[in-house]
């Protein structure tokens, strides 16, 4: 019986691929994002286990609600529990439902074999990538880690065919810079399968998060990006 560490479900989710989803968020990431208003999901933890059939289960009283649209798994980083992943996605695939992971795609390995995420995209429709920042030495600075397995997976997806939609997230000062969105785009442009382009404006609704875990929350003074520095990167991006 394979397990899951779960923080959160949502139950009429709107914004994390097409339709109305069922979005199931995973405990834990490698990531650490300046920006993230999760940081309650990083680490791994045992308040919630549940088995796929147990997610199957849940899945199934909400079936008249995400016919049109489907499952979507987010973290966190999802594909930390890939073997999870594959279960779930291949018994949702059995039954018509539309599959969709919501990753930064961190755990890619561009030099080594990657066997598990060739069996999870098998039985994946839709990828929500989340491209942080198109320089590597300015993705260590906001992320801590590099973007090069990150890049890497997006062609791996564009290799096979795997339909992408793109996520940048919008911060002053960090990924504001429109020459970087600028190389962004033409990064994007060489991939054949992104469907579509989300620039995502930075917010600061979990700044109490990082309070209750108490976590110096390190962009202290930073606003969403205004109107205008939202209205160039789509412009540059979509």
């Amino acid at each position: 019986m394979t397990i899951a560490n779960v923080h959160s479900i949502e139950t009429f989710g709107t914004v994390d691929g097409p339709g109305v989803r069922y979005i199931l968020f995973l405990r834990g990431c490698p990531l650490r994002c300046k920006y993230c208003h999760n940081p309650d999901t990083w680490k791994m933890s045992n308040d919630r286990l549940m088995s796929v059939d147990e997610v199957i289960n849940d899945i199934k009283k909400y079936l008249v609600f995400i016919k049109s649209g489907g499952v979507t798994v987010s973290g966190g980083e999802p594909l930390l529990q890939i073997d999870f992943l594959i279960e779930l996605f291949k018994k949702l695939k059995n039954m018509h439902i539309h599959t969709c992971v919501d990753t930064s795609g961190i755990t890619y390995n561009k030099n080594g074999k990657n066997n598990k995420i060739e069996a999870l995209i098998k039985y994946t429709d839709l990828v929500l990538l989340d491209l942080k920042h198109i320089d590597n030495k300015k993705h260590i600075e906001i992320t801590k880690k590099s973007n090069e397995n990150i890049l890497a997976f997006a062609q791996f997806l564009d290799q096979h065919h795997i339909p992408m939609w793109i996520r940048h997230v919008l911060v002053p000062g960090l990924t504001t810079d429109e020459k970087d969105l600028k190389r962004l785009k033409d990064f994007i442009n060489t991939l054949s399968n992104v469907k579509k382009v989300e620039v995502i404006p930075y917010h600061t609704l979990g700044v109490y998060k990082y309070e209750g875990l108490g976590i110096e929350y390190p962009l202290k003074g930073v606003k969403p990006p205004s109107k205008k520095q939202i209205e160039i990167a789509k412009n540059i991006l979509t």
